[in-house]
């Protein structure tokens, strides 16, 4: 197997607040009976079995880059379901789909303006795209992961590499499904408000994300000094409080052509 960073466990610690985003897009989605649909980054899958039998679609296919999360997949497919290890950036089908859907999986991906004509250009007349993407790169979580990365020794051990964020306004996406010819658009953008444990639980939210990043181009022992200076320099940020209120950011989109 690779050496994917993502670690289906870390990951789904949070697997009710990470997953109402998910119904929020599918309450958008209408149905397509006998359609073909397609989610970009689905994960572990259990969530591509539910959009599938939302949608009543004859055939998904659920796409995702790491083998660690697609271990977990086996006991959802069939039915017209399917999974498959591919990158969003290769999305360019065969033939016209019903639905392309992706939660949480587009902020992976550079160059939005390239990407979303990629995604409209898969969809077939009346068809549907359905996007959710965090939006919470402001948040001292994430701009301190950005701030670290350009000290010694991590700046040098990943090359210089520093995580860039490609997520656009709201409105950009909505002038930009208007120009792709969307006759029918929601976009939204939603603070989801969270109550963790205590602020460290902050730190184990995004070791299932967005530090899975840099945990992929460091040796284990620098990046477990990334953590422990992350913490040092996160934590002084954040309210001490139990609970800690974690509001996180996203954007939401549905479009039909």
């Amino acid at each position: 197997m690779s050496s994917s960073p993502w670690n289906p466990d870390q990951y789904h610690k949070f697997r009710n607040e990470r997953s109402q985003p998910f119904f929020d897009l599918l309450a958008l989605v209408q149905p397509i009976p006998g359609g073909r649909a397609v989610d970009l980054g689905c994960g572990t899958g259990e969530l591509t079995k539910l959009l599938h039998e939302h949608t009543g679609a004859r055939s998904t296919t659920g796409v995702d880059n790491s083998e660690t999360m697609l271990e977990r997949t086996a006991g959802f497919a069939g039915k017209g379901l399917r999974f498959k290890l591919g990158t969003i950036l290769r999305f360019a089908p065969r033939s016209p789909l019903d639905l392309v859907f992706s939660n949480a999986a587009l902020q992976w991906v550079p160059d939005h303006e390239r990407l979303f004509d990629r995604l409209a250009a898969g969809l077939g007349e009346g068809g549907q795209l359905a996007v959710q993407m965090p939006a919470n790169h402001d948040h001292p979580s994430h701009i301190t992961a950005f701030a670290l990365a350009g000290e010694e020794p991590f700046f040098s051990e990943m090359q210089g590499y520093r995580r860039q964020w490609p997520v656009m306004p709201p409105e950009w996406y909505a002038e930009r499904l208007d120009r792709l010819g969307f006759r029918e658009q929601s976009v939204r953008l939603q603070v989801y408000g969270h109550h963790l444990g205590s602020r460290d639980d902050v730190i184990e939210w995004v070791k299932g994300t967005l530090l899975t990043d840099y945990q992929q181009r460091m040796a284990p022992p620098v990046y477990e000094q990334f953590l422990a200076r992350y913490r040092e320099a996160l934590l002084p940020q954040l309210a001490d409080a139990r609970p800690y209120f974690y509001g996180f950011k996203r954007i939401l989109i549905w479009g039909r052509r």
